[in-house]
């Protein structure tokens, strides 16, 4: 079967779901030509489309991604938007979308842990191990972190910056994007200099890039947690299957490549 792999917005969701026959009153279980439907956290993009193929070859189930700020994702969950399975980059708006009434908190769970790191593109990368030397370097003029209103990876990176007492000085020259995907395109396109960017794109960039692991000490843990949303009887099997998957030996095994720790591995 041809394996098919949408990222798409939670707005067009809606659409998709009476584009696949997915309409919430059909009767049955999924077929093997209907998709399943997963709001992630943008940090999850390279690791989720792989863990998406393995998916789909397991159970023959195509999944449509909708990768984003968790922040945003969680919002529209709350407002009513038909996801099947929530995986943000912050166990807090995974309570939040529970605590609206939206998913089954039994099958919340964390399932990796993220990690911050410098990036620029290779041919402005300039070795810097540490924010000290981003922000004392003047040919820094701008630096892209993700919106911590609503981006986990971007709150992560104001508590970098404020716990070694450079957030004032950094400040003037940030630039913000919508997702921690969209603050590495900012470094990409040279709209920043460099970025604080998630692990799992600094990799899944490889030589495209130059890139540091900050100290995970100093900000926040990441702990990343999913849970399903979806209460269709018709698609709640196939939705904790993935979410199984996950955290099952040969999704871990792909969280571990993308740079992820994963609970009980320290």
């Amino acid at each position: 079967m041809t394996r098919r792999l949408a990222c798409v917005s939670v707005a067009a969701i809606a659409w998709m779901v009476a584009g696949c026959g997915l309409a919430p009153d059909g009767g049955g279980p999924l077929t093997g030509r209907e998709a399943l439907l997963v709001a992630a956290a943008a940090d999850l993009r390279p690791a989720f489309e792989r863990i998406g193929e393995i998916f789909t070859a397991e159970t023959g189930h195509e999944v449509v991604f909708d990768f984003g700020s968790s922040g945003q994702i969680a919002q529209r969950i709350i407002e009513g938007a038909p996801v099947d399975v929530y995986a943000s980059a912050n166990v807090d708006f995974v309570d939040a979308v529970l605590d609206a009434g939206r998913g089954d908190r039994a099958t919340k769970a964390t399932y990796a842990f993220g990690r911050i790191t410098i990036w620029s593109r290779a041919d402005r990368w300039s070795g810097w191990d540490t924010i000290e030397e981003l922000v004392a370097d003047p040919a820094v003029r701008f630096v892209g972190i993700a919106n911590p209103a609503h981006a986990p990876y971007g709150a992560a990176a104001r508590q970098a910056f404020e716990s070694k007492g450079l957030w004032e000085t950094v400040e003037p020259r940030l630039v913000y994007g919508e997702n921690i995907s969209d603050t590495q395109r900012l470094a990409d396109t040279g709209d920043a200099d460099a970025a604080i960017v998630a692990l799992s794109l600094a990799i899944a960039a490889g030589e495209r890039g130059g890139w540091a692991l900050l100290d995970d000490g100093l900000h926040q843990p990441l702990e990343q947690a999913l849970v399903v949303i979806t209460d269709d009887e018709r698609r709640v099997a196939a939705a904790r299957a993935f979410v199984q998957l996950v955290n099952a030996p040969s999704g871990r095994e792909v969280m571990i490549e993308f740079g992820f720790a994963l609970p009980g591995e320290g």
